[in-house]
């Protein structure tokens, strides 16, 4: 399949697109009122003239052609591809890498935001939770629930009955 392209020409440069769309082998169709379908390739190959201000796939078309017709100054100049020396942290030149096995750089505190909180502020807190917080529902079923069928341990009966009707359903 083809990548088709729908442009909507202005209504003065119409005609003018037009004529250049019968021109094309094969002949370029129209799929609305007002609207053609250009190949790609075929697109790429059109003059600018007849394609300034028109609609291609619902965009307005500029080109640096009109650009300098109205005065308008070109885009940015670009600066090229990023570097390691462009990514690295503010007011440091060295690029911090993780390395395996390696443990990370400490990140100094003025690298966080003014409402985060340090992990160790939380103590035992973040560490892990008691059974009394869990519902009564889940703090019953806390034992280990192993299928008499294989070596795999489940910590709900849900979970090992669900496991042997998947895993050793000739049983």
């Amino acid at each position: 399949m083809t990548d088709l392209i729908h442009i909507q020409p202005t209504p003065a440069q119409r005609r003018a697109f037009a004529q250049w769309a019968v021109a094309q082998t094969p002949k370029l169709r129209t799929v609305g009122p007002n609207v053609f379908a250009v190949p790609a390739e075929v697109f790429t190959q059109a003059p600018e003239e007849i394609l300034i201000g028109s609609l291609v796939d619902g965009h307005r078309y500029v080109s640096p052609q009109e650009d300098a017709q109205e005065g308008r100054a070109a885009p940015g100049e670009l600066l090229g591809v990023a570097t390691p020396e462009g990514l690295a942290e503010p007011g440091t030149q060295e690029l911090r890498v993780a390395v395996p096995g390696e443990p990370l750089p400490e990140v100094p505190a003025s690298a966080y935001g003014p409402d985060s909180v340090p992990l160790d502020v939380l103590g035992d807190e973040a560490e892990g939770s008691d059974s009394s917080d869990q519902p009564a529902e889940l703090a019953e079923d806390t034992g280990s629930f192993p299928c008499d069928l294989c070596e795999r341990e489940y910590a709900t009966e849900r979970g090992r009955d669900s496991h042997r009707r998947q895993k050793h359903p000739e049983a």
